[in-house]
């Protein structure tokens, strides 16, 4: 069955930098979307960023551009999520999530995911 195993969460200052891993097993990884989403304490669930299945096409979330960037390595059935500058209200558990096949990065935020990780927590301290 297809797997998503997100890693590199952690307790960071205001300002510091995180680069959040997301592994996919089970399924043809290259043809998939692949997008960050994140869900403060008492708040729903948000895009956060998301990339095409060859890389070529990213798309974010309004209050992280410019600090966060997303990027992948079909050769290795990984995404990553590069954030810098990070904030405390960037404080959150990160989902990795992908597909269905002939998603866009764009309509990631409209269209639900097929396949979620069980996320890691992300702490910025002010």
């Amino acid at each position: 069955q297809v797997q998503l195993v997100e890693s590199g969460g952690g307790l960071v200052q205001t300002g510091d930098s995180l680069r959040l891993s997301c592994t996919a097993s089970g399924l043809t990884f290259s043809i998939n979307v692949v997008g960050w989403f994140r869900q403060a304490p008492g708040k729903e669930r948000e895009f956060v960023a998301a990339i095409s299945g060859s890389g070529s096409s990213t798309y974010y979330q309004e209050s992280v551009k410019g600090r966060f960037t997303i990027s992948r390595d079909n050769a290795k059935n990984t995404v990553y999520l590069q954030m810098n500058s990070l904030k405390p209200e960037d404080t959150a558990v990160y989902y990795c999530a992908a597909g269905p096949p002939g998603l866009t990065a764009q309509a990631m935020d409209k269209i639900p995911p097929r396949y979620w990780g069980q996320g890691t927590q992300v702490t910025v301290s002010s």
